[in-house]
């Protein structure tokens, strides 16, 4: 008697599946989306309320634009942040383990993170938006402008989840993992893009105009007063395809020593 194997799906396929499994698995988790959603919208508020008019006299012009950038930027890497927390436990209760010996494709279970994580952060901007176009925020570029606005932070987010995968996998440490909270957000906040450079000190103006986030806020403050940022647009791409070159194939071994542990 010969059995029949069971019929192969597309990695796409299964990387859907798994996505939805973490999708539904945030919605009962209230970290996740308070981290994402509740934390950088009511940021957006607040720090208009309070701060917008001050920038505004600082930078000479309105920073709404800018702040939509930075808290849209934020809620992505806290969301993600948040979600890392529970990699740990997977991989203790052997859930990876599982997933590496199932009949499906091995990649499936890594790619559905970061499609979840893409999933979640493009509705996090989105709603961050709208709130910025309900505080006076306007797309003076169009439509393609405001697309590629929102689609920055989500790419920026799927490499740093990335991160957060390579690192809660290879350090097993929840410790580190505050600490890459504090630094990416640090960065966001300290870009080259909220602050004229004249007022930041000599010794730290070099490492805020060569950080990641400064391209990116630059970027997309261009894109929503219409123009084309060439230069910072190149760059932040360039970040991207180095960033998730080398932390990806880490976050690859990673998940795989975890899966065969």
């Amino acid at each position: 008697m010969s059995t029949d194997p069971l019929p192969r799906t597309s990695l796409a396929a299964e990387s859907t599946v798994l996505a939805g499994r973490l999708l539904k698995q945030w919605r009962r988790s209230p970290t996740v989306p308070l981290q994402s959603l509740l934390f950088p919208t009511l940021l957006l508020i607040v720090y208009d309320l309070l701060v917008g008019k001050s920038l505004t006299r600082l930078t000479g012009g309105d920073s709404l634009d800018v702040v939509v950038s930075m808290c849209a930027l934020a809620g992505g890497f806290s969301g993600a942040l948040a979600a890392g927390l529970s990699i740990p436990a997977e991989r203790d209760s052997g859930l990876i383990s599982r997933f590496w010996v199932q009949p499906i494709h091995r990649a499936s279970a890594l790619t559905g993170i970061l499609l979840a994580e893409a999933a979640r952060t493009l509705a996090a901007t989105v709603l961050i938006t709208i709130v910025g176009l309900l505080l006076g925020l306007r797309f003076h570029g169009g439509a393609a402008a405001a697309i590629l606005f929102v689609v920055l932070p989500v790419l920026w987010v799927v490499v740093y989840a990335t991160i957060v995968v390579f690192v809660a996998l290879r350090y097993q440490n929840r410790t580190l993992l505050t600490w890459l909270s504090t630094v990416s957000l640090g960065a966001v906040f300290c870009s080259s893009a909220v602050v004229p450079m004249n007022l930041i000190p000599s010794w730290l103006q070099l490492a805020v105009r060569v950080q990641p986030m400064s391209p990116t806020v630059e970027a997309m403050r261009t894109l929503a007063r219409g123009g084309f940022a060439v230069g910072p647009l190149l760059a932040t791409f360039a970040w991207l395809v180095v960033l998730g070159a080398v932390v990806g194939s880490a976050a690859i071994r990673s998940y795989r020593n975890a899966a065969q542990s």
